[in-house]
């Protein structure tokens, strides 16, 4: 059994400085002594894929970033690891907890899960070992795990079994910034959509300087449309991980303090990782602008309905502690969010169902949009060129 320091300490020697994961027993000496390093930056995510997704945009920015979480959500994170991840060769150290582990006794539903967590790994293409239990293991593990991301440009586990660090207590209280505020029936907006996503997103590279800002698109026609009106350094296209744009703009803002982020999102998106607008409420900053597109189906897949006629994502935004939230359905109310300087903010822009003809897809890799981005941020890691 190690001390938390006993890890904490190399980690930081290395630079992995930025933390972000969902609590597990096992978990809890290292988040109470992240919490409690003021050198250091922690984000408590909504669930494992967007702690995933939040350390993946801190690690965009030219981080070292590390993802914790007990392995029973290790099926939470498969999207981002796999659609993520490993499309665009961006690592991050994974701390994963084995529950369940044969042999031991545990709680039922931990058991199947003890018993495939390496499996699961193995099939996700991510190298795994052990958590190191020794004091002295720990130098050594981590310049493993630091060469093998580096020349990989994939995330890296170590599997940590019960009763390898000590206890630590937590010294300092964390509290968001903010408190939750009001969203008054006057600021509901039932007008009819005035803009089809390509004028709204056309609008976003209008006012998104390509030297003072970056812009994520959704996955789906988001994305598309966005390299069809303009193909920017600036810009980052998801191609899969659906939900988790929101998350992986939270840590790149979080990374980038003097960059504007703007997370282009679409309801469907939003709906399935809505857990996040609490985590964006609480650790967002002036420089975070969240623009949901939401034109209620899930356009690229046949025009399926979504929920969202039932869920004003503004008055949830303004609950869960974004400093700006709104509805719109017009140019005008686009226009005044794009040129808000204080944030987080989000704005639920309705907008009209339909898709340009001939849409084109991104004839740039995954790979090359990163290593684009990556260069234009002047960010220079030897996962950049992978």
């Amino acid at each position: 059994m190690i001390q938390a320091s006993d890890f904490i300490n190399p980690a930081k020697e290395f630079g992995f400085n930025t933390w972000a994961g969902v609590p597990c027993s096992f978990l809890t000496p290292f988040i109470n002594s992240v919490i409690d390093d003021p050198d250091m930056s922690y984000v408590s995510a909504a669930n494992e894929g967007d702690a995933v997704a939040a350390a993946t945009g801190a690690a965009l920015a030219g981080q070292r970033a590390v993802a914790l979480m007990q392995n029973s959500g290790l099926g939470n994170a498969v999207s981002p690891l796999s659609s993520l991840n490993w499309v665009f060769r961006i690592p991050i150290l994974l701390i994963i907890t084995l529950r369940g582990e044969p042999g031991l006794p545990d709680e039922p539903q931990h058991e199947l899960m003890g018993q495939i967590t390496g499996r699961i790994l193995d099939e996700l293409q991510i190298p795994w070992v052990y958590f190191p239990r020794n004091a002295d293991e720990v130098e050594g593990v981590l310049t493993v795990a630091n060469w093998q991301m580096e020349r990989s440009g994939l995330p890296y586990a170590l599997v940590m079994r019960k009763g390898s660090v000590d206890k630590a207590e937590l010294k300092s209280r964390w509290l968001p910034g903010v408190e939750p505020a009001s969203f008054a029936q006057d600021q509901f907006c039932r007008e009819v959509p005035e803009l089809s996503r390509q004028e709204a997103l056309t609008a976003v590279i209008e006012h998104t300087p390509v030297e003072e800002s970056v812009v994520i698109g959704s996955t789906g026609y988001t994305g598309r449309e966005l390299f069809a009106i303009a193909d920017r350094p600036n810009q980052f296209y998801m191609v899969g991980s659906m939900g988790c744009a929101s998350s992986l703009g939270l840590g790149l803002s979080l990374a980038l303090p003097e960059k504007q982020v703007l997370v282009a999102d679409g309801d469907g998106a939003a709906l399935m990782r809505m857990g996040n607008l609490a985590t964006i409420g609480a650790y967002g900053r002036d420089n975070y602008r969240h623009l949901l597109l939401d034109n209620a189906v899930h356009e690229s897949t046949g025009g399926q309905a979504t929920v969202s006629p039932a869920v004003s994502f503004a008055a949830i935004a303004k609950a869960c502690g974004y400093r700006r939230a709104s509805e719109a359905t017009a140019m005008a109310g686009l226009e005044a969010f794009l040129q808000a300087s204080e944030g987080p903010s989000l704005l639920q822009l309705k907008t009209r169902r339909g898709v340009p003809e001939g849409l084109p897809r991104p004839d740039v890799s995954p790979r090359e949009v990163k290593q684009r981005l990556m260069r234009h941020l002047g960010v220079d890691t030897p996962w950049m060129a992978v």
